[in-house]
């Protein structure tokens, strides 16, 4: 595996700089090169499917599905669920974040020694600290120790130096928060809209529609490390493709390190060259710019399995910046929460170093044009405060000072909803040089209050000094907008991002603005179609569960068995007539997934469903037991209790077996209970079905002995007959006979 290499081997020029990048240790490093030699070359392999719905180690990225890098957890995503997609399956978790890349506990990597007070977001980390004091109080599932004793106060207040507000989890709002939200003034909100608009609309990472397709088109797959490690192990079968059961990376035999460095290229390139399709996508439907995922390179900038995008990406990179350059497309970055300048500590402080040169470096391999290349900029939070929020500008500005000159040009610095305002940011920005992003959802919530006013329209005072930071370094503005979602009330509640925005913020009608929003491109269709933008006339509403755009697989149907040679003959030509018309139509691969030629790509808000059908989920037999419909009784095999399986229940209960046992059981208890007064005795229906069980013994008796009568009788009848014949034949012959006898 490649080192990274320092700064200075990257930068433009050979700039100066007192904190050189720290290279990711390699783990073949004791290791010689492998030497090829001409006779021990094999066959490549076959390739392995970068399609998460067919390959169980391809996952999305949680970064890349947020609404922001800085939002937070998993409220702040569309729901995967509702359009249709296994979440546990296909999405990583978001405790499988920078923090917890390191599965070996004994590793060296600090990432696996970062503070979670250091962490500025709501992701949770791998390892939770003890709640003080403060935190402890109203807080649900607080982590207590084993021996459930507090800490000593002196150690508590050393830890609230390094605590981040941003860093703790979320919370319910209680009654002070609420009173006190409720009680602030009122925003103020600038009435002027940007209209006509003649900017640029962006969407962050993720692409809804192109998720959904069939390929799926995204650029946020990534992995765990521990497909990583499985994958240096050679294939079972190397001839065929890996199968998830059938043919697995085979453990017994010894691993190579650049085995599984192939298997992260391949998904890195499958992020890259899907670039180039969201960007016609957009192209298609009036969008000109766009967020890169920081994940698109899986474990880039980890001090472990770190690597560097040269050579094995820089043909990709390029193409994918010439289509952005022939659109005139803007790409920028936003690295994630943990990449901060600001902290006391060097590990954290090295990890971001590596972060920042891993993003430059996939900025500066698109080859952009001079202005698009000034405009790829990399957004920055400057974090948590630690306690001391001028000491943390202070290391900030020290840090940045000492970064390469390639990573300077990029930079630039957002305020945050949490502990930097615009009023903490916009000096720092004027003093280094570095253009500033201002966020309206943002500024809404972390604000000076003595000198500005909760909204829209103070904030506008303030325009001339933040365009003025980005003019000195000749970059084109950009502004992020977003809006809270309708419930919140506390500051915390209104961090969350609303899936869409509403309307347009007060800024210059000219302005490059990024829509941070769940629903992505959707959010920015809902603009245009509201106010009517350029483009809003591409697009249209889609059919649900609907897709004229993909080519999907010729499902053979099945053959019914026809009778006679002839009718089977028409059959099997009636199919492969219907298997033809199907195939017929086939949609070219740069047409697929672009919303076809009635651009049915919007989908109303809430009805992530549309996106594709939800899979059918089967019901195991102990769910099926607990379930079944409304006033239904299950029995234990999952089927529906019928009115005759409870008879046959009752039947089998009292002894009577057989369908004739009760049929006649039920005809004497319904004469019984005509005939019989109604009785209070609680066992009187048991009585009853006795006594009905006794008549019917007898019944069958009497009529047993009566068959056995009328066998006999018929037995016995012949011979009296015959008898009785003869004696009545014999006697006028014997008369006559005598009566001659007499006359002679």
């Amino acid at each position: 595996m490649p080192k990274r290499r320092s700064s200075t081997a990257l930068a433009q020029g050979t700039p100066s700089t007192d904190i050189p990048i720290p290279p990711p240790r390699n783990g073949d490093e004791s290791q010689p090169p492998l030497k090829r030699r001409a006779s021990q070359r094999k066959a490549p392999q076959p390739k392995r499917s970068t399609n998460p719905n067919i390959n169980t180690n391809v996952l999305d990225g949680p970064q890349a599905l947020r609404a922001s890098p800085d939002a937070s957890g998993k409220d702040e995503r569309m729901d995967l669920q509702e359009a249709g997609m296994d979440v546990e399956k296909q999405v990583k978790d978001e405790d499988d974040s920078v923090p917890s890349l390191v599965t070996n506990g004994d590793s060296e990597s600090p990432l696996s020694d970062i503070s979670e007070a250091e962490s500025p977001t709501d992701s949770q980390p791998p390892k939770r600290r003890p709640p003080t004091k403060a935190r402890a109080k109203g807080k649900k599932g607080a982590i207590k120790k084993d021996d459930d004793k507090p800490e000593p106060a002196t150690k508590e207040k050393e830890a609230s130096k390094f605590l981040d507000p941003e860093a703790e989890e979320e919370e319910e709002a209680d009654e002070e928060d609420i009173q006190a939200a409720l009680s602030r003034p009122p925003p103020v909100n600038s009435d002027y809209l940007p209209l006509p608009w003649k900017g640029r609309l962006g969407y962050a990472c993720l692409n809804t529609y192109l998720r959904f397709s069939n390929p799926p088109v995204f650029s946020s797959r990534t992995c765990r490390i521990a497909s990583i490690l499985e994958n240096r192990h050679p294939l079972r079968d190397p001839n065929e493709p890996p199968h998830v059961t059938k043919n697995r990376p085979d453990r017994d035999q010894p691993p190579s390190i650049r085995r599984g460095q192939d298997f992260v290229e391949q998904l890195s390139l499958a992020n890259v060259r899907d670039i180039s399709k969201m960007l016609r996508w957009n192209d298609r439907y009036g969008i000109k710019f766009m967020r890169l995922s920081s994940e698109m390179f899986p474990f880039a900038s980890h001090e472990e399995y770190g690597y560097k995008l040269a050579p094995f990406a820089s043909e990709a990179l390029a193409e994918t910046g010439k289509v952005a350059a022939e659109l005139g497309h803007r790409l920028t970055t936003h690295p994630g929460q943990y990449t901060q300048l600001g902290s006391p500590r060097k590990q954290v402080i090295d990890n971001a170093l590596r972060d920042l040169d891993y993003h430059a470096e996939m900025l500066s391999l698109l080859k952009l044009p001079p202005q698009q290349d000034r405009d790829a900029v990399m957004i920055l939070h400057l974090g948590g405060v630690f306690g001391d929020k001028a000491a943390t500008i202070d290391r900030f500005r020290t840090n940045y000072l000492a970064l390469p000159q390639h990573i300077k040009d990029r930079l630039v610095l957002e305020n945050d909803d949490v502990s930097y305002s615009v009023h903490d940011i916009l000096p720092l920005c004027e003093e280094l040089n570095i253009p500033m992003v201002l966020d309206f959802h943002h500024h809404n919530i972390i604000f000076d209050a003595d000198k500005i006013r909760e909204g829209t329209r103070d904030i506008v005072a303030l325009f001339p000094r933040i365009l003025e930071t980005w003019r000195r370094k000749d970059i084109t503005p950009k502004m992020h907008y977003s809006e809270p979602t309708p419930g919140a009330i506390t500051g915390r509640q209104r961090r969350k991002h609303n899936p869409r925005v509403a309307t347009l913020p007060p800024c210059p009608a000219d302005m490059d603005l990024m829509i941070e929003a769940k629903d992505k491109e959707q959010a920015v269709f809902e603009l245009m179609r509201n106010f009517k933008l350029p483009g809003f006339e591409r697009f249209n509403d889609m059919v649900p569960h609907v897709r004229r755009d993909d080519n999907k697989p010729v499902k053979t149907p099945k053959k019914k068995k026809a009778k006679g040679k002839a009718a089977a003959a028409a059959e099997d030509n009636n199919s492969d007539e219907e298997a033809q018309a199907q195939q017929s139509v086939i949609i070219d691969d740069d047409e697929v997934g672009m919303g076809g030629p009635e651009g049915r790509v919007y989908w109303p808000p809430g009805q992530e469903h549309w996106l594709r059908p939800a899979k059918k989920v089967v019901k195991p037999k102990e769910e099926k037991k607990k379930g079944g419909p409304p006033g239904k009784e299950i029995d234990e095999k999952g089927r529906i209790v019928t009115p005759a399986m409870k008879r046959r229940r009752e039947a089998e209960a009292e002894g009577l077996k057989g369908p004739k046992g009760i049929k006649a059981a039920e005809q004497e208890g319904k004469k019984m209970a005509e005939e019989v007064e109604p009785v209070v005795d609680p066992g009187a229906g048991k009585k009853r079905k006795g006594a009905a069980r006794k008549l019917v013994e007898e019944q069958q008796e009497e009529e047993e002995e009566q068959a056995e009568e009328g066998k006999r009788e018929r037995e016995v009848l012949p011979t009296r007959k015959r008898r009785t014949e003869a004696q009545g034949s014999t006697a006028p012959h014997a008369k006559r006979r005598s009566g001659r006898e007499g006359g002679r």
